[in-house]
């Protein structure tokens, strides 16, 4: 257990030994390490500097003699934060040189010309969750078929967060959903949630996907497969938009 633990942590088979073997001993001379440990003294040596670096272990002289002293466990805590910091700095600086680039990349996705339609496929749930993100950046109401059961089962715990950052960004959404029990207790949050529904009539009409309609874009989430397309064109847009207002101003208000 502790040995998985302190691989997951990216430490080597090796230093795991000589870690946990310090831990017992308290402190020694890498000599009484490299008995414990069946490892050679010059291996064990180079080990102790490296855990050294990470903070959980020091050395001292006691005489002719360099000693080395497991730390207290709560180190790894503190090896763990730093870690985490400069994780996160070099995420910045990644972030940096993708802005700097962004020019170069943008010019690069439209040498085809703009009026050729555009298409992003996005698979598994880490690629939906990021599709649905694109739709944060709508500027008009959002035209939505969706059923909540089956988005819901395809993203847990993802959509009540998505719904509570898309009102913040005062986005609004018209969804025309089939009635079913998740369906109707979310269409309470309506107004919350800036959120207008209309359901279709009668029960045994049902359908899995979702379809979002903003900008220029058309978004479509596939549960079942766990896939997602956004499809950008003005053209097939405009004709979604048209077809989704003739079926929602049939429908009666919830």
């Amino acid at each position: 257990m502790i040995n998985s633990l302190l691989k997951q942590l990216n430490f080597s088979d090796k230093e795991s030994i000589v870690y946990l073997a310090l831990l017992e001993i308290g402190s020694g001379k890498a000599n009484d390490l490299a008995k414990k440990t069946d490892l050679n003294r010059t291996t064990v040596y180079d080990i102790c500097e490296t855990l050294m670096q990470k903070g959980l272990i020091s050395k001292y002289k006691k005489g002719a003699g360099t000693y080395f002293n497991a730390l207290d466990p709560k180190h790894l805590l503190n090896y763990l934060d730093r870690e985490q910091e400069e994780h996160a700095k070099e995420i910045a600086k990644q972030k940096s040189k993708v802005q700097a680039l962004l020019p170069q990349l943008i010019s690069l996705q439209n040498i085809y010309g703009a009026t050729k339609p555009k298409v992003q496929f996005f698979e598994g749930e880490k690629g939906m969750r990021e599709a649905y993100e694109d739709t944060l950046k709508s500027k008009e109401i959002i035209l939505a078929y969706a059923n909540v059961a089956t988005m819901h089962q395809g993203l847990p715990n993802f959509f009540p967060e998505y719904y509570k950052r898309r009102a913040e960004s005062k986005i609004f959404i018209k969804a025309i959903i089939p009635r079913n029990k998740i369906s109707v207790e979310r269409s309470a949050k309506n107004q919350e949630e800036m959120r207008d529904t209309r359901f279709l009539p009668e029960t045994d009409m049902t359908f899995s996907p979702e379809v979002n309609i903003y900008n220029n874009k058309i978004l479509i989430a596939s549960w079942k497969e766990k896939i997602a397309i956004i499809i950008e064109s003005k053209e097939l847009a405009d004709l979604q938009k048209l077809t989704f207002n003739l079926l929602w101003n049939v429908l009666p208000r919830v």
